[in-house]
């Protein structure tokens, strides 16, 4: 994949492909120009995929065991060289939550995952599930950390601070936002009030979003169907690319997607979109 200009990453909670590309998808995607475009909750076939996105995208796609939930899928300009979907112990089913794949972008590898982690529901099974795939994503991403170039993207669904919810206060007893998932983010790129969070503290993985934002509230990448989130801006910032220092360098842009008006969405999500200069 020649990268003449930057590289361009994209990444999509879709909240169900066809439904999203009904609602204009497709025409966000044309005038995009994107590169790599990782998507979460595909919520159908490869062949739908391929029929949505046309030939001109290599489509990688783990569906999830259970038909109609979760799936994440890796489009992109170029096929990927290799990729894998293993994560954590055989017995704990990750199936549609974790694909990644190395890119050949002019002389060097780049590593992109597109992951969906559980939302959980505090103390229930559910919950456990959650920090089962957390503790297996966690082992990965120490191990990915030492690879020069990669980014794992996606719908992580956690705030990791108190600046990625507008309204944290009302949620610290609720999944996405309990102490317990926000350690975990610590780990991956340090904790709040560390001199070096997100900047080699913990695994040493660099939140791009919140190295661009800076120490403000979002920008928010999910607001619920209901109400007035949308309009009052009362969201979460559960969607990331969280990449290794020498990719986070390389960013030239980094921008949420965010629809004009409520209406004009084609998921409850909006897409996250970084240019890396490689």
């Amino acid at each position: 994949m020649p990268s003449p200009s930057p590289l361009r990453i994209a990444t999509a909670n879709v909240n169900g492909v066809r439904a999203a590309f009904r609602r204009g998808m497709g025409e966000w995607l044309a005038a995009r120009d994107v590169d790599i475009l990782a998507m979460q909750e595909v919520r159908a076939s490869t062949d739908d995929l391929a029929a949505l996105l046309g030939d001109e995208w290599s489509i990688l796609h783990d569906p999830a065991t259970a038909k109609g939930r979760a799936g994440v899928a890796i489009a992109s300009r170029a096929g990927a060289s290799i990729h894998r979907v293993e994560l954590g112990t055989d017995d704990h089913d990750t199936a549609g939550r974790w694909l990644e794949a190395d890119y050949e972008v002019g002389d060097r590898i780049v590593t992109v995952v597109s992951c969906y982690v559980p939302s959980g529901v505090a103390d229930t099974p559910k919950q456990v599930e959650k920090y089962r795939f957390l503790d297996a994503m966690s082992e990965r991403m120490a191990e990915l950390a030492g690879h020069e170039l990669a980014v794992v993207v996606g719908d992580l669904n956690v705030g990791h601070r108190t600046l990625d919810i507008k309204n944290w206060k009302g949620n610290v007893k609720r999944a996405g936002f309990l102490p317990e998932e926000r350690a975990y983010f610590d780990r991956f790129m340090g904790a709040e009030g560390d001199e070096r969070y997100n900047a080699g503290a913990g695994f040493g993985w660099v939140d791009v979003g919140r190295r661009i934002a800076g120490e403000v509230p979002g920008p928010y990448t999910w607001w619920s169907w209901r109400g007035k989130a949308f309009d009052n801006d009362s969201g979460w910032r559960i969607d990331y690319q969280l990449a290794t220092p020498k990719l986070a360098d390389a960013v030239q842009a980094y921008s949420v997607d965010r629809a004009e008006a409520y209406d004009e969405r084609w998921s409850d999500h909006s897409p996250v979109v970084v240019d890396y200069a490689i």
